[in-house]
């Protein structure tokens, strides 16, 4: 598949709002079950404002993928059946709830701010479900429809949020690091292990159909020389990255290195400011990468087909 950086931008930014608000969230959630409320308002502020910056950049982003943006609100109607209309719906659900979660908590709301965040954060899950099932849900890509999918999205865009409000916490609120680095490390480490689970699973797939089943036609050695067309076509544009191998193989040790080993290493040995917010830029470049070579990494159907320009 051809990776569109406007998808990869919406589901890696949403991913780290999510992630963000949860970590905020989880704090905020203890405390009050300690019958405390010790969290800094300009962390909470701060987390908040972060949050929506991040989720509402993956919205913007995902414009740029649009035919006709100004007809996006239909893509809400198909909600029955479609995880993408789904998704169109939790996402504003998120943001406005994280928002009320901010305004009652600012004005010292605390009990309502509470049941607020536990609405976001159901909606929260909720998305990073929708974002997930999108991709796994399609029976005909086989790389993408395994329940490892749903898992890789919730974890690597947790993880990425643990490790932006460890960085906010080292400013704001230096009581919180530790607890969000230490969560960093382990939602990280599970997030890259079931990583590595996808790419073993993918790496032993074999298509289910061949260029015989693709056009009808039994005959042992079938070889296309021509697509009925002088030059590309949205079939060829569309569904196949056009990368080298080495650019694909490059993608994939780029996010191995940057997705979890290097950021856990500086989290390992630093809690300055700077230093987690080099990590969590770190992770966030591997993100990038991981998330281009997941669209790369696919193989759509129809490739059987479309094999030669001409």
């Amino acid at each position: 598949m051809r990776p569109a950086w406007s998808v990869i931008l919406l589901t890696t930014l949403i991913g780290a709002g999510q992630g963000l608000f949860l970590a905020l969230f989880a704090a905020d959630a203890y405390d009050a079950a300690r019958g405390q409320a010790s969290l800094a308002p300009a962390f909470v502020a701060a987390s908040v404002v972060a949050s929506l910056a991040l989720v509402g950049g993956g919205l913007l982003a995902s414009f740029f993928h649009l035919g006709h943006p100004e007809r996006a609100w239909r893509s809400a109607a198909m909600w029955r059946s479609s995880w993408l209309s789904r998704e169109v719906i939790a996402l504003p659900l998120f943001m406005a709830l994280v928002t009320l979660y901010g305004a009652l908590h600012w004005t010292g709301g605390l009990q309502a701010a509470l049941a607020a965040g536990w609405l976001a954060a159901l909606a929260c899950v909720a998305l990073f479900v929708c974002t997930g099932m999108i991709y796994a849900s399609l029976k005909f890509v086989q790389e993408w429809h395994t329940p490892l999918t749903v898992a890789n999205f919730i974890l690597l865009g947790s993880a990425s949020g643990l490790t932006a409000a460890a960085a906010l916490a080292a400013w704001l609120h230096p009581g919180l690091v530790r607890p969000f680095v230490a969560a960093a490390l382990i939602v990280g480490a599970l997030g890259y292990l079931t990583r590595l689970a996808s790419l073993a699973r993918n790496a032993r797939l074999r298509p289910k159909s061949t260029l015989a089943t693709a056009i009808g036609v039994k005959h042992p050695r079938i070889v296309q020389i021509a697509q009925g067309a002088m030059g590309g076509s949205f079939n060829t544009r569309e569904f196949f990255h056009g990368r080298t191998r080495e650019v694909v193989r490059a993608a994939r040790w780029s996010f191995l290195a940057l997705g979890f080993p290097l950021p856990a290493l500086i989290m390992s040995f630093t809690e300055l400011p700077t230093g987690l917010l080099a990590a969590f830029f770190l992770q966030y470049a591997g993100l990038l990468a991981e998330r281009w070579y997941f669209f790369a990494e696919a193989k759509h159907p129809q490739n059987l087909y479309y094999q030669a320009i001409g």
